[in-house]
């Protein structure tokens, strides 16, 4: 289901060709091992067919125990990468030139996302802002949205707001 829903942002060329996708990696990304294979094949697609690729990675990995990342790299070639202790989310760009090229930077949780690289053509990349789109994001997210993330618990569409804030409101 999740897999079905996911999205992605493509960067297309002004005459129609897609040169970057960026993906937010979801839980139907990685819910069985044939969607993490999926996702994997689906990602090595783009890279061969020129397409240069930003990976957002910040899940927990139960089914790729050394990171989405590592798998792309053992089918591009890539350096073997091991995650710096206490960082276990990752962000990697990867160009796709004729040598397909990862840059990696590994996050621990509450760490502040970094700019990162967005490739558009061989050495050439702008820098995504993730942090301030993040933060721009949640701010203009609808109240009843945030109280859900921050809860874990949908909120009651018949309660009024002042009994859905009481949810995370601290008491006495």
């Amino acid at each position: 289901i999740y897999a079905g829903r996911a999205n992605r942002v493509a960067i297309k060329h002004h005459l129609g060709k897609t040169i970057a996708i960026i993906e937010i990696i979801s839980p139907g990304n990685k819910d069985t091992r044939a969607s993490v294979q999926d996702f994997l094949n689906k990602t090595i697609d783009f890279l061969r067919a020129g397409i240069h690729v930003l990976l957002i990675d910040l899940l927990p990995r139960p089914r790729d125990p050394l990171g989405i990342h590592q798998l792309i790299g053992d089918e591009i070639g890539s350096d073997t990468f091991a995650f710096p202790p206490g960082k276990d989310h990752i962000l990697a760009s990867y160009e796709a030139s004729e040598e397909k090229v990862a840059y990696v930077q590994p996050l621990a949780v509450g760490e502040a996302l970094p700019e990162v690289p967005l490739f558009l053509s061989a050495g050439q990349h702008v820098k995504v802002p993730l942090e301030s789109t993040y933060q721009v994001a949640w701010r203009d997210c609808p109240e009843d949205m945030r109280i859900a993330v921050e809860t874990g618990v949908m909120p009651d569409p018949d309660a009024d707001i002042e009994s859905r804030i009481s949810l995370v409101a601290p008491t006495g």
